[in-house]
Parts: structure tokens; C-alpha cells; sequence
């Protein structure tokens, strides 16, 4: 039975990496920054250091995520901020072996790509495991239970929904909706609407510290951006009712497709569902009145898990990492 030392998970927004024995390791932005040269681009700074270039640079640096919607879409980029990260939790390539989360919805092409980037990085076994798996161990969720689960993970970059029955993935869909699109979403109405521009970084503060789904929230934030007229930094009150109209949709394409895949699942596994209520993780599951969203929006049980909020997913993993039976079972199934 092969053993696991490592789990990785990558995110379009952060990577996180956990080490059995040991716990959580690492949890970084999943960003690259770069600059061309005549030789070609030349890597200026990699994890929360890029994060930190945001706006802060010439137009000619570029800071973006080599992981889009959970699929490598730069790999040589990849490779090198995965061999940054290693490096920093003191892996030696000792061609240990690493499990890796990924997304439900993964093409057999894609699949593949990630085993070749963990090799690449010195890992000799790859497991890859549906990271919404791990998300339900991540709440005590018994995966190996004859009674179907949905689960729907709510991350940085993407939104995963999942049908569970004993330690398989009976149907899985991913959808390109999460936390950066809503941020990228503020960034782009404020200009447009306030006539203010302000960085990713202050729209996914805002988010955070006004972003509501009540309809009467009274939350505000001051924020600083450049004016589009006349080009002076200046402060502007942004208010949870300004921000609703953007949030919103985002949740309703969510809450629309995991109510398209209730009904196309057949009577039995739609009743256990029903029954158990669907799963919501994640850390936008943690939005202000989400809950009471859900009373409103959706026509089934529901459940909002907000212990650990977007670490839930990788603390699933570790306790996987401990049960070898159980993960080469997952990996079998996948």
C-alpha cells in the first residue's frame, strides 16, 4: 500500500501545503510575477511576494496565476513557484510521494498534466484526489456512507459541486465562479459606476469587510483609489448596498447549477440529498447572509460551513494523509 507524505492544493487564488505529522505547512498566494527581457520573462517574485507587486509596478511586470479555474495553464511557471513552495516547507526530493487536490470536473489531459508537474518537482508517487472529497472530511463528512452527499466548495478562483456516495464521485461539476472573479467584478463596477479605480487588493478587502447578501446591510468602508477624471487619489465611502448588486449574481449562477444537477440526478440520490441537506464550504461560503441568501434563493436544505472557512479543504486532506486505506480506495475510484 503506497504511503503519502504530502498534500498540496493549488488554487487560482492560494496553494496550500500540509505535511503529515507535522500539519498545515505553507499557504500562499498561487501568483507568479514576471517582467520580459530580450533573453525573455524574467521571474521577479513568486507567492505572497507577487501579491505584494499588485499595482505597485511599471505596466511591463505582469502578476498573474500559472492555475486557472484548476487546470495549469502555464506550466513551466507552475513548476517553478510549486519548486519555491516546496523549497520553503524544507522538502528535500526524496522522491517522497505527494497527494494533490484538484478539481471534480478534471479532464483525463489534465490529469496527467498534474502528475508530470509533481514529478518534475521530485515527488515519485502522485495521487491525485477530487478536492471536495477532502472538504467533507474537512467537516467530519463520512465519505464511505451508502447515503449520497452533495457537496458544493466555494474557493478563490472556482466553485466545485459534487455528488459523494461511498468514497466516489458519482458526478462533479466545476464551475468558474469564485472569489477573484467577485473581486475583479467590485474593481470594474466601482470604476464604471464611481468613477473611482482601485486595485484588486483593495476590492478584495471590501469584499471581505463590507460584501453582504443582506438586503439592508448598513456595513461601509472608505476606500482610496485614483479618480477617473482628474487623476488625484482620492477617498470614497463604499457601502454594502453598493457592493450587493455586484455579489449577487455571482451566487445565483451557483445556486442555479447545483439545482440543475438536484434534478437531473435519479429519485433515490436526489431523496438522500434532500434528506441531508446540501453542503456548502469554502471561504465565499462565509459571505454576510449567506445563510439567509439560501432561505430566500433556494428551494432546498441547506447547510453553511464556516469553521475554518478556505482551510477546511487542505485539514480534510491531512486527516486523508493519516488513513492509507481510505485514500488509495479515492484514488482508485477517481
Amino acid at each position: 500500500m503506497i504511503k503519502y507524505k504530502y498534500a498540496i492544493e493549488i488554487g487560482g487564488a492560494n496553494t496550500k501545503i500540509y505535511v503529515k505529522d507535522s500539519g498545515l505547512a505553507l499557504c500562499e498566494p498561487t501568483l507568479v510575477a514576471a517582467k520580459p527581457t530580450p533573453e525573455g520573462y524574467k521571474v521577479l517574485a513568486l507567492g505572497k511576494e507577487a501579491k505584494s507587486l499588485m499595482g505597485k509596478t511599471d505596466d511591463s511586470v505582469e502578476v498573474f496565476s500559472p492555475v486557472v479555474n484548476g487546470v495549469i495553464e502555464n506550466y513551466e511557471y507552475c513548476q517553478k513557484l510549486l519548486e519555491y513552495f516546496f523549497k520553503k516547507v524544507e522538502y528535500k526530493k526524496k522522491r517522497e510521494n505527494v497527494m494533490v487536490l484538484v478539481n471534480c470536473a478534471l479532464s483525463n489531459e489534465d490529469k496527467n498534466l498534474y502528475q508530470k508537474l509533481l514529478h518534475s518537482v521530485g515527488f515519485k508517487e502522485v495521487a491525485l484526489v477530487p478536492a471536495v472529497m477532502c472538504a467533507c472530511l474537512g467537516v467530519g463528512k463520512n465519505i464511505s456512507s451508502t447515503r449520497t452527499t452533495l457537496v458544493v466548495s466555494m474557493g478563490g478562483a472556482n466553485t466545485d459541486i459534487a455528488v459523494i456516495n461511498m468514497n466516489s464521485l458519482i458526478k462533479g461539476a466545476t464551475l468558474g465562479i469564485g472569489g477573484r472573479a467577485i473581486d475583479s467584478a467590485i474593481a470594474h463596477e466601482i470604476a464604471y459606476k464611481k468613477g473611482i479605480v482601485i486595485g484588486l487588493g483593495t476590492a478584495e478587502s471590501l469584499k471581505s469587510a463590507v460584501g453582504s447578501l443582506f438586503t439592508n446591510d448598513t456595513l461601509n468602508m472608505e476606500v482610496t483609489g485614483v479618480d477617473v477624471e482628474t487623476k488625484i487619489p482620492t477617498g470614497y465611502i463604499i457601502t454594502a448596498k453598493d457592493l450587493y448588486p455586484i455579489i449577487e449574481p455571482y451566487f445565483n449562477e451557483i445556486i442555479k447549477a447545483v439545482e440543475v444537477t438536484i434534478t437531473s440526478l435519479p429519485p433515490e440520490i436526489s431523496t438522500d440529498i434532500i434528506n441531508n441537506g446540501v453542503m456548502f464550504v469554502g471561504g465565499l461560503a462565509r459571505m454576510a447572509g449567506f445563510d439567509e441568501y439560501l432561505k430566500r434563493n433556494f428551494r432546498f436544505p441547506a447547510v453553511v460551513v464556516r469553521h475554518d472557512g478556505e482551510y477546511v479543504t487542505i485539514k480534510g486532506a491531512g486527516k486523508l494523509l493519516e488513513d492509507e486505506v481510505l485514500l488509495n480506495k479515492i484514488v482508485e475510484n477517481f
